[in-house]
Order: C-alpha cells, then sequence, then structure tokens
C-alpha cells in the first residue's frame, strides 16, 4: 500500500505544485479586484464539480461494485457493467452541463450571494459558462481513472491531471506577454479550463483504457439506479473540503476580495492535502474493500492502522508548517504584479486559520474509506452536511467581526465536526481497527512534530524584512529543509519510522 500510496502522492505534488504556478500566475494577472473574485468564484464551482468526480471520489462508489461484479460474475460482465456506467455518466453529464448553463444566474446568486446588484454577478456567470466543457469531460475522465484504479494501476491516473494545469499555465503566461484587458483574460482563462477537460480525456483514451468499459451503453436499469443511489452521496461526501470553501465563499462574497484572499490561501492548504488524502482514498479503498469483503479482521486493522500513521505523519508537520511560515510563504508565491501586500498579509492571515482544519479533513479522508467499503455512503455524507452547517453558521458570527480570517476559522471548525461525526459513527458502528504498532507509533509522530514546529517558529524572524527576494527564497527553502530533516530524524530516533522498513516497502511490488 505505502508504494501505490507514494505513486499517486507524487503525481498529486506534481500537480499541486503546477497549481501553484497557475495560481500565482493568475495572481499576478488579476490581482484580488471585482475581475479576480468574479473569475474565482466561477472557478471555484467548477473545482467544486471537478473534486466531487475525481481526486479519489469516484472510487467510493465505482470500486467496490465493479469489483463485486468482476469477482461474481467475471471480467466480460465487469467491463459490460463499466460500459454502462461509463455511457450512462457521460450522457448524463451532458444534459447536465446544459441546465447549469441555463440556471447560471441563479447557480452564482447561490454560491455568491454578495454579488447581487454588482457586475461581478455579470462577469462571474460569463466565466463559469465558459468554463463549463469540463465537466462534460470529467464524466468519461473520472469513470476511466476508477477503473485504472480498481485495478491497481495508479501511475496515469496519478499523472493525467498534470494536463489541467500545463494548459491554465500556457494560456496564463501568454495573456501575461499580451497584456490584455483583465476582463478578456478571464474569458480567455475561463474557456482554456474546457479544453484541459478534453486534454486529459483524450490522454487516458490514447492509452486504450476505453477497453475496460466495453460496451458502450446508456442504461437508467434498476443496478444503475441502485448504483448511482449509493455513488452520488459517495461523491458529495468525498468533496467535503471543497464544500467547506463553497460555504465560505458564500460568505466572503459581500466582502470585496474576501473570496480571493480565501481561494489563495486554500490552494496552500490543497497541497498536503492533496498528497496525504487523495492518495489515502485512492489507495485506501481497493485495500480495504478487499479486506472488509473476506471478512478479514486483521487485514482491515493492518490497513486502517497504517493509514492513520500516515495521514498524522504527513498531516501534522504539513499544519504546523504552514501556521508558522504563512507569511513568507505567500508573499514568495504570491505578491507579485497585481497582488499587492495588503493582499499577502490578509491571505497569510487565512492561511493559518484555514490550516487548523487541515489535520481533519485528512482524517476525514482516513476515516471515510471504511464506510465505503461496507457500502456505506450516506454516514459519511451526514457528516460533511453537518460540517456545512457548522460553517456557514460560525462564518456568519465570526465574519461578521473578523472578516477573511473569522471565515477561515468557521471553515476549520466545519472540518473538525465532519471528522468528529465520522470518528463517533464509526466507533459505534463497527469500531475502528488500530493495531498495537500504530498505538505506540502515533505518539511520537505527534512529539517529532511539534519539535519541528518549534524549530521552525524559532527561526521566524532571523531574516529582516527588507530583505532581497532572492535571499527570502533562500533561507525560506533552508527552513523548510531544515524542518523536514529534524522531523524525519526524530521519527527515526523515537522509534516511529524506520527507514529500513520504509525502503522495504517501496521494493515491495504494488497491489
Amino acid at each position: 500500500m505505502i508504494r501505490s500510496f507514494l505513486t499517486v502522492s507524487t503525481g498529486t505534488l506534481a500537480s499541486r505544485l503546477l497549481g501553484f504556478a497557475r495560481d500565482s500566475l493568475i495572481a499576478a494577472l488579476l490581482g484580488t479586484g471585482a475581475v479576480a473574485d468574479a473569475f474565482l468564484a466561477a472557478f471555484q464551482l467548477v473545482n467544486v464539480v471537478r473534486r466531487l468526480l475525481s481526486e479519489g471520489a469516484l472510487n467510493a462508489a465505482l470500486i467496490p461494485a465493479w469489483l463485486r461484479v468482476r469477482d461474481r460474475d467475471g471480467t466480460a460482465a465487469a467491463a459490460a457493467f463499466a460500459g454502462r456506467v461509463l455511457g450512462t455518466v457521460s450522457a448524463a453529464l451532458a444534459a447536465i452541463s446544459i441546465l447549469i448553463a441555463l440556471l447560471m444566474p441563479l447557480i452564482i446568486t447561490i454560491i455568491a450571494p454578495g454579488f447581487l446588484g454588482s457586475g461581478r454577478l455579470d462577469l462571474a456567470v460569463q466565466n463559469a459558462r465558459l468554463m463549463l466543457p469540463y465537466l462534460a469531460f470529467a464524466g468519461p475522465v473520472t469513470v476511466l481513472m476508477g477503473l485504472l484504479n480498481a485495478q491497481g494501476r495508479f501511475a496515469l491516473t496519478a499523472f493525467s491531471p498534470l494536463l489541467f494545469n500545463i494548459a491554465l499555465i500556457v494560456a496564463v503566461a501568454v495573456l501575461l506577454l499580451w497584456h490584455t484587458d483583465a476582463a478578456f483574460a478571464a474569458w480567455m482563462l475561463a474557456a482554456t479550463v474546457g479544453l484541459a477537460g478534453l486534454l486529459q480525456l483524450l490522454m487516458l483514451l490514447s492509452q486504450r483504457s476505453a477497453r475496460l468499459a466495453t460496451p458502450l451503453h446508456v442504461s437508467f436499469d434498476k443496478e444503475m439506479r441502485g448504483f448511482f443511489a449509493k455513488a452520488i452521496p459517495g461523491m458529495i461526501a468525498s468533496s467535503g473540503p471543497q464544500w467547506l470553501m463553497v460555504a465560505g465563499a458564500i460568505i466572503a462574497s459581500a466582502t470585496p476580495s474576501a473570496v480571493s484572499w480565501l481561494y489563495f490561501a486554500n490552494r496552500l492548504i490543497e497541497l498536503p492535502l492533496g498528497i496525504v488524502g487523495v492518495a489515502m482514498g485512492t489507495v485506501l479503498m481497493p485495500e480495504l474493500t478487499r479486506a472488509v469483503a473476506s471478512s478479514d479482521r486483521e487485514a482491515v486493522a493492518h490497513a486502517e492502522s497504517r493509514a492513520l500513521e500516515l495521514a498524522t505523519g504527513l498531516a501534522l508537520p504539513a499544519t504546523l508548517g504552514l501556521m508558522v511560515l504563512a507569511e513568507p510563504i505567500v508573499r514568495l508565491l504570491f505578491e507579485h504584479g497585481a497582488f499587492a501586500e495588503d493582499d499577502s498579509a490578509a491571505t497569510a492571515h487565512a492561511l493559518m486559520w484555514l490550516a487548523l482544519g487541515l489535520p481533519a479533513h485528512v482524517l476525514i479522508k482516513a476515516l471515510s474509506p471504511a464506510f465505503y467499503a461496507r457500502s456505506d455512503t450516506m454516514t459519511p455524507l451526514r457528516a460533511t452536511a453537518k460540517g456545512f452547517v457548522v460553517a456557514i453558521a460560525l462564518a456568519i458570527l465570526l465574519g461578521h467581526f473578523f472578516g477573511a480570517s473569522g471565515i477561515a476559522a468557521s471553515i476549520a471548525a466545519g472540518a473538525w465536526s465532519s471528522a468528529i461525526s465520522l470518528l463517533r459513527n464509526g466507533t459505534a458502528a463497527f469500531g475502528f481497527s488500530v493495531d498495537a504498532t500504530a498505538r505506540k507509533r502515533l505518539p511520537r509522530i505527534v512529539l517529532a512534530a511539534a519539535a519541528m514546529g518549534a524549530l521552525l517558529w524559532l527561526t521566524m524572524g532571523l531574516v529582516p524584512a527588507e530583505t532581497h527576494g532572492l535571499v527570502k527564497f533562500v533561507v525560506l527553502g533552508v527552513q523548510i529543509a531544515a524542518g523536514i530533516a529534524v522531523y524525519g530524524l526524530l521519527l527515526q530516533i523515537l522509534g516511529a519510522a524506520s527507514w529500513r522498513e520504509a525502503v522495504n516497502a517501496l521494493k515491495r511490488p504494488a497491489h
């Protein structure tokens, strides 16, 4: 599982790093004014749909169903089932895209009510409609990726999302060199989003992955209705972090630039969340499904324990690092062009509060597969809905007094509400299995992360504010590298991790 986890994590890391380059260029191109707020609100809507379908979300329903059909009826029946899913999803999303385009003014008003009565509403509607073709392409892409993951083929699915960011980076770079009007630049970027979805689909088809789903057929029979009844709640629940950001944006839309500040702060949260959370959902889902189906309690305990160790070991130091280094990271990545110093300060403050919710987001990714493997998608959905309500309620209160930072704190509180709800329900329903090794390692991982955080905090302020940007870049890189080195050394000293064990895990073939 560790080798598969690292394959997915590497692809996700590459995609997220390209995402940083993309967003840094977008910040320089659009800044944080009305045009940027409108574009990012529309882009956030597409991102919710993108995460709703991709990055492990559809695995929650497709993988268990596909494995059951294959084990019960054979490979040909599994391919026929997949062909029906692929055809039905593609047809349904094409129809939904047309409906959303017609209802877009209403949808934007719901997700950004603060835009009502201003030019931002029209801009957001135009941008969102230009992005809609991505939705039609995302359906078949996601089904094909889920089928590859079900067979343990993670490399292609891990790296195909790179095309999305590469396409947008090229578009932004051209627009920056062109020195075009901000509104026109936003329209061109929005149109590029649909093109990026087409590129992903063509890449998967070029590898003949469509052979996993033949013959192609559209069907809404009893079996398909049952599949979607399981799939839709799981897909919504798997996109919990994005729904919480939507909750924050609903309240933030009333404050100029707040949508942009929250968006750019959240982009930094999505790096560790993507590396850990997405890989957790993608790799852990097949592992747990096989273990639960065979009633192998030892295998279930091993999968859940290793997942919890990996989640804690990677999410906790990332949380502390982002909180301590929030301002220098934001200034280095985004303070260029139209993105001003005040924007950096506001984004950094929002980032510090959002980071408090990162362990909860990763914990949800580690806990949810235990429900999905048992064909329970409603419990994670209810936990997601609870977190959404908590985030909205707190954002109304805290946003009034503390602005974007208060909304960011509300999003973190919503994440913890969802995580605690899942933990409580899972413990009551089937009990999460944590083996003795995990119980020994987890406190040591926490101690090592705390020591790393303290080191980063002590090194803050060593570089004067007026230092040249290149020096700041080098110092920040040294701080991060030193933190990682100290953390790894402490894990080894405390016995929380063994380099020999890690190397042996990498040598084993992925399932």
